[in-house]
Formats: C-alpha cells, sequence, structure tokens
C-alpha cells in the first residue's frame, strides 16, 4: 500500500443500491477514503456492480453482507439497504467494529434509531446519515447569513419541497413502494430532507407540534407516496413568536427541491437544495428590506443572488471526506471522542418523520413534542 494511503479509511459498500454508485464515486474522490470491498446478497450482482462502475480490481467482491462485515481490512460500512433492514445489519456492523454511514431514512422509527445508535456509541463507533446537502459549501454559506442577526432577522416562516414525478416501473418495482421493505415511502425518502431542513433552519430546536394535512396518499400497500405538513415553534417566551413550516413531498409531481426562509428583515430561497443543479457551483437569492414601490407596481429590491463554488468535491464527496476524517482521528488519536452533532441530528430528523407518521396514522390530528 502507498505511504499516502495509510491515513485512508477503507470502506465497505453494504448492498449495490442504485445510490451506492454515487457514493461509491464519493469514497474514491475524497482525499482520506478508498473503497476496499463491495457486498451484495448474490456474488454475481456485486461483480456486476464492480464491472458497471468501473471499480478497482483491487476491491474485494463478496457474495454476502456478512462475509463484508468479517472483513477485518473494512473500517466503516457504508450502508443503502432497505429501511427495514437497518437495525439488523447496523447493528450487526457496529458488533463487528465498523463505523457507520447509513443512507435515510436512518431507520422505521426512532426506536430503532437508539438501537442503532446505542450500538455503534457502545462500541466506540461514528454513526452519520447520508444526508449530502448538509456538507456542501452553500448549505454552510446560508447558515452564516441565516443567522446573521443583522441580515434575516427571526425566522418566521419556512416552506419546503421534495418531488419527484415517478414512472410506472417505480410504482410498481422500486423498495420505497413495498410496505414490507420501505414502509415509509415518500415520507422517509422525500420528507427526510424537508423536515431535516426545516430543522437546520431552526438551529435544530424541535417544534412544538406537527400536522399532518388532509392531502395524504397512500398506494394499494399503503405506504405514503405523497403528503404534506404544518410544522410550528411556539417560542417559550411571552412574546409568543411563532414559526410556521410548511413541508409537502411526492411521488406525483414534477421535480422540484425548494427551500424558502422568511425572516423580520428578509428571505432567502433556491429551487435545488437538495441536488444542487450543478456539481461545481450553487447559488441561491437572498433579499433584504423588500418594500414595494410607490403604486405597488413594483420592489425597490431586486434578490442577491449568491454563486457558491465546490470545486474540490461534490457534496457527496465532502460528507465521505468528513466521516473519514472523525473516523481516522477515533482511530490514531487517543483519547479522540465521537462526534455526536452527526447522531443528534439524526435522532432528531427521525423523530420529526415519526410525527408526520403518528399524525397521519390518526387522520392528520396534530402530534405534540
Amino acid at each position: 500500500m502507498a505511504e499516502t494511503e495509510v491515513a485512508q479509511v477503507r470502506f465497505g459498500i453494504v448492498g449495490c443500491a442504485n445510490i451506492a454508485r454515487k457514493v461509491a464515486r464519493a469514497i474514491n474522490l475524497a482525499p482520506n477514503s478508498i473503497l476496499h470491498a463491495v457486498a451484495s446478497r448474490s456474488i454475481d450482482k456485486a461483480k456486476r456492480f464492480a464491472s458497471d462502475n468501473g471499480l478497482d480490481p483491487r476491491v474485494k467482491i463478496y457474495g454476502s453482507y456478512d462475509q463484508l462485515l468479517d472483513d477485518p481490512s473494512v473500517d466503516a460500512v457504508y450502508m443503502p439497504l432497505p429501511t427495514s433492514l437497518h437495525v439488523h445489519w447496523a447493528v450487526m456492523a457496529a458488533q463487528k467494529g465498523k463505523h457507520v454511514l447509513i443512507e435515510k431514512p436512518t431507520a422505521l422509527d426512532v426506536g430503532e434509531l437508539d438501537t442503532i445508535l446505542e450500538a455503534c456509541q457502545s462500541n466506540g463507533l461514528q454513526f452519520m446519515d447520508g444526508s449530502m446537502w448538509l456538507h456542501h459549501p452553500r448549505t454552510v454559506k446560508m447558515k452564516e447569513m441565516l443567522f446573521d442577526s443583522k441580515l434575516l432577522g427571526n425566522v418566521n416562516y419556512i416552506y419546503s419541497t421534495s418531488t419527484t414525478s415517478a414512472s410506472p416501473e417505480f410504482f410498481e418495482n422500486d423498495i420505497r413502494e413495498k410496505g414490507n421493505l420501505d414502509s415509509l415511502g415518500a415520507l422517509g425518502d422525500l420528507g427526510w430532507y424537508c423536515l431535516g431542513a426545516v430543522l437546520w433552519a431552526k438551529n435544530y430546536q424541535l417544534p412544538t407540534v406537527v400536522t399532518a394535512l388532509p392531502d395524504v396518499t397512500t398506494n394499494s400497500d399503503g405506504v405514503i407516496i405523497s403528503f404534506s405538513a404544518s410544522i410550528q415553534y411556539t417560542e417559550p417566551s411571552s412574546s409568543g413568536a411563532t414559526t410556521n413550516a410548511i413541508i409537502h413531498c411526492s411521488f406525483l409531481a414534477d421535480t422540484s427541491m425548494d427551500l424558502t426562509i422568511t425572516g423580520s428583515k428578509g428571505s432567502l430561497n433556491l429551487n435545488d437544495f437538495i441536488i444542487p443543479q450543478r456539481e461545481s457551483s450553487a447559488s441561491f437569492e437572498f433579499t433584504l428590506g423588500a418594500k414595494f414601490v410607490d403604486l405597488h407596481i413594483g420592489w425597490n429590491v431586486k434578490p442577491e443572488r449568491v454563486v457558491v463554488n465546490c470545486d474540490e468535491l461534490p457534496q457527496e464527496g465532502l460528507m465521505v471526506e468528513e466521516f473519514a476524517r472523525v473516523v481516522a482521528g477515533i482511530r490514531t488519536t487517543p483519547g479522540m471522542l465521537l462526534d455526536p452533532k452527526w447522531p443528534e441530528i439524526s435522532r432528531k430528523t427521525q423523530m420529526l418523520v415519526d410525527a408526520v407518521k403518528k399524525s397521519v396514522d390518526l387522520g392528520c390530528k396534530p402530534v405534540y413534542f
């Protein structure tokens, strides 16, 4: 092994889902990680994944997940498995001493996620979910502006969407349409982003109440394929200040990835917050102190377009790099602690997913925190 590879975190991919293609590329792009092994339930599928994605011939190919987890050279695993399988395989990975990067949604409910987190923490292992957009430099820049009291002011309203017009084949065959594999459907797959964005905009403060709106659509298996929800914050102060958020997620509408945050002084808006329209750069609009001109025939200001370059690594590469940085520190530095930020973000997002699901099951009644 070359000297520059000594510090690289060696990844194993458990499951050859389509999203694994993107993360395999990211693992090899990140300077502090390398793809060491790939596993599927069949050796033929694992070999096909390696061939289709041009993986290095030195990458180990396994025909079972157990074989990969038993490989002592694997430091960390990426798991793009159906959500119903997460708790079993993530706990097993932790018991085998592997750090866990897991695809969202992290689990079917927060109880399952707590089981995973306990297994990781008790074994001194880092956990992170695959929310790539949080690692983009645009997200960092937006947060700087969002929490600058001279700019946006107090956040009053948040609006977010994640929609895609799925094909007939998707509805027939995709695991996100199968109640026994990924029973959260659009709520877990798309809602994870929008609920996470609301939490992000509120600096991960939990809301007061979550309510599913009565436009929920389910398939014949009872899986949610389209929904909207209201998330409300009431500040614990005499002012009674509130923040209201509305999200809409659907497999039935044209592609959208909107995020709008409106404060007392300004607003922030973008329409590709989950996957930037260009890999090398991304932008958002910021408007400060907007008012109508005389006769209300226009505005006094135009939105400022803020462009953020992402030249070195795409957002998924930055995610892998950050995860590998923490893992490498734990491996090589005595007394290095786990980074609690990432499990906390995952757990709070899962709590909101659970709340929306409970509201749906109760006939769209409010769920209080």
